[in-house]
């Protein structure tokens, strides 16, 4: 059985600092009990995580919890190398995958509000590519779009796009053979899908997909700057996020570990991704909006108290507060509209009881999602099973980092149930 490597609590930090304290990055952490939560109660989250990693279902995690703008829990644990048993530290940087897409979708807004576009207008404005794609039909048919498709369908998967890996439709085989996902860069993807039909038209399904690249794509056309270098400039540098970047610079790459799958065959995690031979290191594909970021717990933390914050955090304004507050409704009656509510393919973080808004998952009905929570809450997770929520009616911010894809066990509702359970106010 793996041991326990380290962990790091709010607990043991106030042994040495009373009162509230900050970390290098300005992240502010506060006795539990200080913002209505129960310390004994949060202690129960790291046994839990722990036996996981104790059994082998998983290989190292972090966890971290805000309220009110205080953290009141963060520990790690296991390991962040299954190569060589080196432990996970609180700096270690993880691939989120798609947690990328509601970083991505924020960009957009910002160029929205900004006055560079609206979300009404479509894609094809800004990408020309996109004017004459047609539309699988009946019996294989091409058809034209009934109506065009737009941005505010890119950032809620409503567009007709697919992503070619979850499954085996005519478009699904084609966008496998045209490798869209191995395209070297944002302007090659752009190119390659503008050869391909799509899947649905646009605006009557959701279906998860590309989308969410193609917005990255769009980011670069508007600003005329490279996707991570718009990201750096408006988003990571004013929030601190220094550890978040789509390629592993070399002198950080100690920090950054080895992914993970489940073999069926044998019970067992193995390795499927590693340093030092990670498109991650050596990048050979497009700085890809919709899964590409790597970040640090504490980074994504400090992207989710902006959130909390209503877009503001330590004096810097992200998006505008009536901006976010749009971005968080459900956006699929509006879309859809006459043609009635499809939810579409009940694929990776889209569950019963949910909606979707602008680059998140948004809760309507939390009796539905079978998992304590709020209404208004949203949220999205990563390939590699990372996770983070969002609820603006507790001023609650939690974020869980482990690299290991196909996960088996219900982490993400199980861990909310821990949290929520130590709530005394």
């Amino acid at each position: 059985m793996r041991q326990r490597i380290a962990a790091t609590s709010v607990a043991v930090l106030y042994l040495a600092f009373a009162g509230t304290l900050a970390t290098a990055d300005n992240l502010s952490h506060a006795e539990p009990e200080t913002v209505g939560m129960s310390s004994e109660r949060l202690d129960r989250i790291a046994p839990f995580i722990q036996g996981h990693v104790d059994s082998g279902e998983l290989v190292g995690a972090t966890s971290m919890i805000s309220r009110r703008g205080e953290v009141v829990h963060f520990e790690t644990y296991g390991e962040l190398r299954m190569d060589t048993g080196a432990p996970v530290e609180s700096d270690s940087i993880f691939r989120i995958y798609s947690m990328t897409k509601p970083i991505t979708t924020l960009a957009v807004m910002m160029l929205a509000e900004q006055g560079h576009l609206q979300i009404t207008d479509p894609v094809g404005d800004y990408l020309p590519g996109f004017n004459d794609l047609r539309v699988v039909g009946a019996g294989g048919v091409l058809e034209p779009q009934d109506r065009p498709m737009t941005v505010q369908m890119l950032m809620t998967h409503t567009a007709g796009l697919t992503y070619g890996v979850f499954g085996d439709t005519l478009v699904d085989r084609q966008y496998r053979s045209a490798e869209v996902m191995s395209s070297p860069s944002n302007t090659e993807l752009i190119s390659r899908l503008a050869e391909l039909p799509l899947q649905y038209q646009p605006g009557t399904r959701y279906h998860y997909s590309v989308a969410t690249d193609v917005l990255g794509a769009l980011v670069e056309v508007v600003s005329g700057q490279p996707l991570g270098e718009f990201m750096h400039d408006h988003i990571f540098e004013p929030l601190q996020m220094h550890d978040t970047f789509f390629e592993v610079p070399a002198e950080k790459v100690q920090r950054f570990g080895t992914n993970h799958t489940f073999n069926p065959a044998t019970g067992e995690l193995e390795i499927s991704d590693h340093p030092d031979s990670s498109n991650f290191v050596n990048r050979q594909t497009f700085d890809s909006g919709g899964g590409g970021l790597l970040s640090t717990t504490e980074d994504y933390m400090r992207f989710s108290q902006m959130l909390v914050n209503g877009g503001v955090l330590d004096g810097q304004r992200i998006i505008g507060k009536k901006t976010l507050e749009y971005m968080v409704q459900n956006h699929l009656p509006g879309i859809f509209g006459d043609a009635g509510e499809h939810p579409g393919d009940q694929l990776p973080g889209f569950v019963d009881g949910t909606g979707f808004g602008l680059g998140f998952a948004v809760v309507e009905d939390t009796t539905r999602t079978g998992v304590v929570g709020s209404e208004g809450e949203y949220y999205w997770g990563g390939a590699a099973g990372t996770i983070f929520w969002i609820d603006p009616v507790e001023e609650l911010a939690a974020v869980v980092m482990i690299q290991h894809m196909n996960v088996q066990i219900p982490l993400r509702a199980r861990f909310k149930a821990l949290t929520y359970a130590a709530i005394t106010e």
